[in-house]
């Protein structure tokens, strides 16, 4: 099995490379696409697809395409409205073929394309801003370096549970550890590339920003833990041997993604 899930993460990272570097529409196709199955794992998860009734989930996808049209027309300042219009869109739905649906339902639906779609999508945005070539990476830094920090820490000097119940083999420490570990690689990554960026005292700013990234990046790791509690599954899906599906391995991006964003557009000038 390890051998499995460390080819599968190889073939994981050079994919993100191949896009990530080139950017432009072969970043936002790929993205489209995951958004798409990752929605479609969540909507089987939650029961929001089944053979019987497909509405809701057609208007989730189609959202998706209309919400990744909007950037790519570059109209994000209309993202607001739109997901106002899609709410409206799953409503008309519910209401006009009641009672085949329930509210929770259309709560899942509607939840599903903001928490996977939309927050995903700022891999995107965060790539089409200055130094964004570079800003990017930070994502990745500060969940998947997170990850492999805390759980290397935890692995050696983990003692105390983070949380029992949900989680049992996360510890404190093994958290400790991710959220420093994160914030040395932010610091190690800009001291490489910072003759590359516009920005000054790269080195504490992206080691600050990884730390936080790290510390959402837990929140999104232990959020999708408990859906699939909730809904009694082991993976969200099978398509990546080893590691389970699309929301499996990008759990703790989909948090960290809209976060990375956000410090990086507003403090890195």
């Amino acid at each position: 099995m390890f051998g499995v899930r460390l080819r599968s993460g190889i073939i994981l990272v050079a994919l993100a490379l191949l896009t990530i570097i080139s950017g432009g529409y072969v970043l936002f196709g790929t993205l489209l696409a995951i958004s798409l199955i990752g929605l479609g794992e969540l909507y089987r998860a939650a029961k929001i697809q089944k053979k019987e009734t497909k509405g809701l989930a057609l208007v989730g996808y189609l959202a998706t395409f209309f919400y990744y049209g909007m950037l790519l027309l570059k109209l994000e300042s209309y993202s607001t409205m739109l997901l106002i219009f899609i709410l409206i869109a799953f409503l008309f739905v519910y209401v006009f073929t009641f009672p085949k649906y329930h509210s929770e339902q259309v709560m899942g639906a509607f939840f599903g394309v903001v928490y996977v779609s939309v927050m995903l999508s700022y891999i995107y945005q965060t790539r089409n801003l200055p130094d964004g070539a570079y800003l990017v990476w930070l994502i990745f830094l500060c969940s998947w370096g997170c990850d492999t920090c805390a759980y290397c820490v935890g692995m050696l000097i983990g003692k105390h549970k983070m949380s029992p119940i949900l989680s049992p083999k996360k510890s404190v420490e093994g958290a400790v550890g991710g959220v420093v570990g994160a914030a040395l690689l932010g610091a190690i990554y800009a001291a490489v590339v910072g003759k590359y960026l516009q920005a000054e005292n790269q080195v504490v700013m992206y080691a600050v920003i990884c730390a936080v990234g790290a510390l959402i990046s837990m929140v999104g790791d232990l959020a999708a833990s408990a859906i699939k509690r909730n809904h009694e599954i082991k993976d969200y899906g099978t398509l990546i041997p080893g590691h389970g599906g699309i929301l499996d391995r990008f759990d703790s991006v989909i948090f960290t993604a809209p976060i990375i964003y956000f410090l990086a557009s507003t403090f890195i000038k």
